[in-house]
């Protein structure tokens, strides 16, 4: 594309594109996504109970969810808790030496609990973590005088 400017002179436009601006943002993006995927466990919204001792989640494994209306989901898609046992038999070479995690909101009661924790033992799993939250400690010098 040619332009005339003031003087009566000719030019032709600069018609390339500057793409460092876009991949510096690209990247930038990328680096956002893969800092936050290992931090995002799942869909599912929790209330994870508090506990004082909280070890850090290091490894891939299954996690079966149980949320506050008491559904249950193996790697967040929603499952039978008759089904379960078959499923995570089926997912595994080798359930004596599988471990999972179980995540379930503060809310459900015990006896919701008690029966996927059933379940998960039904599929010869015996190596079952359960994901709480760390209990918020106050600092020791903001106390009131």
């Amino acid at each position: 594309m040619a332009f005339t400017s003031n003087n009566g002179q000719t030019r032709s436009s600069l018609a390339d594109i500057n793409i460092t601006p876009l991949v510096d943002v690209v990247l930038v993006l990328l680096i956002i996504f893969m800092i936050t995927e290992p931090v995002l466990q799942s869909g599912i919204q929790v209330n994870v109970p508090k506990t004082r001792t909280v070890r850090q989640i290091t490894e891939q494994r299954m996690v079966v969810t149980i949320d506050r209306d008491q559904n249950i989901y193996l790697n967040d898609q929603p499952i039978n808790i008759h089904d379960l046992p078959v499923k995570l038999r089926d997912a595994s070479s080798d359930p004596a030496h599988q471990s999972i995690y179980l995540r379930s909101d503060e809310r459900v009661p015990f006896g919701a609990f008690a029966s996927v924790m059933d379940a998960v033992k039904q599929s010869g799993i015996t190596n079952v973590s359960i994901v709480t939250q760390p209990l918020e400690t106050k600092n020791a010098g903001s106390g009131g005088d």
